[in-house]
């Protein structure tokens, strides 16, 4: 945390100025946002990437292992389903016990779900039950990653500097690329450093037990802020406080609508570059290797944490909306062509990684919270987190699935249908959201 005294510069007045204890700076906040969401992104990539190369063959190898998959990403959408549940459950929690009690108590579980799936015996040694165990690990996950809200991004938003909101803004979402980099990281070394046999038989538990550590760290770093007067002080004056859902709902609960569908496209897009290829290449793909592949998804990881900074400066300069708007045309463009890229080898492969990763790094660095300014200061820190919940579950949670079912069986244009949807939801989200803005201001 900051010094009784330090000194910092300020964008907008130049000169040095002095920081008390009673202030919480931004970069505090970044910190704890950063290291927070990498360790939650971590947990759920370890599951997407194990829903290709390890569930099939652990716990569905009575199916072929395309339908073992899509069993598996079945599994996946279970923690997308419980989130808002998840959510909720936290909120009143936070009001009985607190936020760090809430925070603890949420990453906790998180950990242990993680961890517990390591744990699990497989079909052939536990039968149906080990596919139920499977499944309530995942509602763990769910649950957890729901109660986990700490309002640090809505925090970052209201305290980041004027003409700067875009940039703070990006930060939160920076934890995405890091997660995924760390989560394939691991379990390319793990599938690389093994035999088949060895890897489906114990190898592939090792990344879900990493994930426990990495969540004591992210406590620890998130808990660093939260207990702080600061932290509180600020929450305060913001009103970011849980709000009851009876009261936000008919106030402004058409807000959390708007604000998932305008992300939607970027939120389409996160898994049909991350978890969808992988399984596509691993399945259908005759001249790539599922190490290969996942050696150059670690590329686009970095092409797309580098393009996230971008994104906050583009973004403030020309408006967070309409850069989500262009960036929304610019993924239905990237969709018209992905069929070809992706059926089209290495070369066409690897060019569907790295754009596809650079549009999602421009586009999810804006995503998260574009029109969640549309709320009243104390429905603030309820409704941004129903309306990321609701942007998950619309946009992302069954993209695997329905986009890997339809494609075996129709061929890879329904990628590019799949994310015209979503651009086409986030074109109409922000064009309703500019008449109700506009409306607003023609009542004041």
């Amino acid at each position: 945390m900051a010094s009784a005294s330090s000194t910092f510069q300020t964008p907008q007045s130049g000169p040095l100025t002095t920081r008390t204890d009673e202030e919480l700076a931004p970069g505090d906040i970044a910190v704890g946002v950063v290291i927070g969401r990498a360790s939650e992104y971590f947990d759920f990539f370890v599951f997407g990437i194990a829903a290709v190369l390890v569930f099939p063959h652990v716990f569905f190898p009575f199916v072929d292992t395309l339908t073992g998959t899509l069993y598996a990403f079945l599994v996946f959408a279970l923690a997308f389903l419980v989130r808002p549940i998840g959510t909720l459950i936290g909120m009143e929690i936070q009001r009985r016990f607190g936020r760090s009690a809430k925070l603890t108590a949420a990453l906790f579980l998180l950990g242990c779900s993680t961890v517990g799936m390591g744990l699990l015996p497989s079909y052939a040694d536990a039968g149906n039950t080990a596919i139920v165990l499977l499944a309530l690990c995942r509602v763990g996950q769910g649950l957890a990653l729901g109660g986990s809200w700490d309002g640090l991004p809505s925090l970052l938003a209201l305290n980041a500097p004027p003409h700067q909101r875009g940039w703070y803004a990006m930060l939160g979402q920076l934890g995405a690329p890091l997660g995924f980099f760390v989560a394939s990281g691991v379990f390319l070394y793990v599938y690389s450093s093994l035999n088949a046999k060895d890897f489906l038989s114990w190898g592939w538990r090792f990344p879900f037990f990493t994930a426990f550590a990495i969540n004591v760290v992210a406590l620890f770093a998130r808990l660093r802020l939260v207990v702080t007067h600061e932290y509180e002080k600020r929450m305060e004056e913001h009103e970011l406080d849980p709000a009851h859902l009876h009261e936000l709902l008919p106030a402004q609960g058409h807000h959390i609508v708007i604000g998932a569908f305008a992300a939607l496209a970027s939120y389409a897009l996160f898994h049909l570059v991350t978890v969808f290829p992988l399984s596509w290449v691993n399945l259908f793909a005759e001249d790539r290797g599922v190490a290969d592949f996942m050696k150059m998804e670690l590329l686009g990881a970095a092409f797309a944490a580098a393009a996230m900074p971008m994104s906050g400066l583009i973004a403030d300069k020309i408006g967070r909306r309409s850069f989500l708007g262009a960036l929304a045309v610019a993924i239905g463009v990237f969709a018209l062509f992905a069929p070809f890229m992706l059926g089209g080898g290495k070369p066409g492969q690897g060019a569907f990684i790295l754009v596809g990763f650079v549009l999602l790094g421009l586009s999810y660095g804006q995503a998260a919270g574009s029109v969640t300014s549309n709320f009243l200061p104390h429905f603030r820190y309820t409704g941004a987190a129903l309306t990321a919940d609701m942007a998950w579950l619309l946009g992302a949670a069954f993209a695997p699935v329905v986009v890997l079912y339809l494609s075996s069986r129709f061929g890879l244009g329904s990628v590019s249908v799949y994310l015209l949807s979503g651009v086409l939801c986030t074109l109409v989200a922000l064009r309703i959201n500019k008449k109700l803005r506009a409306a607003a201001v023609v009542q004041d």
